[in-house]
């Protein structure tokens, strides 16, 4: 059994979409960011850096003790290892792969958080900000567009670099971006969407930039951007 510390955040559910898409059995542990569940200690003996997802694989293939991972593409190219599924087997198309995930994790993820910070979350606009974060984000938008020109998924066959991807296009809107402007990755968006196991795992789960969501609480902000080493 692998237990999931988890948050329906983008990163969070990249976890969730790869271990519904591999059928490794898990549970959900619920950690509410808001109230600052990511600071106790229990927490953070398991992800030092106060971030979910996290996770605990209690039946590990080397038959050890219970083995814990913080830090999402890890977690992704681990799940992918252990289920033997959404990486290739060829050196190449490996490579590949985790080019991809990597590319991510270091750059589509990073600056599409701070554009939705900056647009939807931030308690005063910031117009240089907004700009910086915005802009970069299309250009990692159009990348993305571009690769997926006459491919059907970013490497091949569906893959962890998909799933890596497709959480950090869902908040789209409050990335200040138009799907409607990048043919390909709005084709590839609405077949990844359209998968089973990608319909489970964000189940009621609410956009985490979404202009509509209730505004954050003092003790909120406080716990998601407030907090130092």
């Amino acid at each position: 059994m692998i237990d999931l510390y988890y948050c329906a955040t983008p990163n969070g559910l990249k976890l969730r979409m790869c271990l519904e898409e591999t059928g490794l059995p898990y549970r959900i542990v619920p950690v509410n960011l808001g109230r600052g569940e990511q600071f106790r200690p229990e927490f953070l003996a398991i992800s030092p850096n106060n971030k979910i997802p996290a996770l605990v694989d209690h039946d590990p293939a080397d038959g050890g003790e219970p083995l814990a991972l913080f830090e999402s593409g890890a977690m992704l190219w681990y799940l992918a290892e252990r289920s033997g599924a959404l990486l290739p087997h060829d050196p190449r198309g490996r490579l590949e792969t985790m080019k991809w995930l990597f590319w991510q994790v270091g750059g589509l993820g990073p600056m599409a958080g701070q554009a939705g910070h900056f647009r939807v979350h931030a308690p005063e606009p910031v117009p240089y900000a907004i700009e910086r974060y915005t802009r970069e984000t299309a250009r990692l938008y159009g990348v993305l567009n571009k690769r997926l020109e006459g491919r059907e998924f970013i490497s091949g066959a569906y893959s962890i670099a998909d799933i890596a991807c497709y959480p950090w296009i869902v908040p789209h809107d409050g990335h200040g971006q138009d799907l409607q402007a990048f043919a390909h990755l709005k084709r590839w968006f609405d077949s990844i969407a359209a998968r089973p196991a990608t319909i489970r795992a964000y189940g009621q789960a609410t956009d985490a930039y979404a202009r509509s969501a209730a505004p954050l609480t003092e003790e909120q902000r406080r716990h998601l951007f407030g907090v130092t080493a």
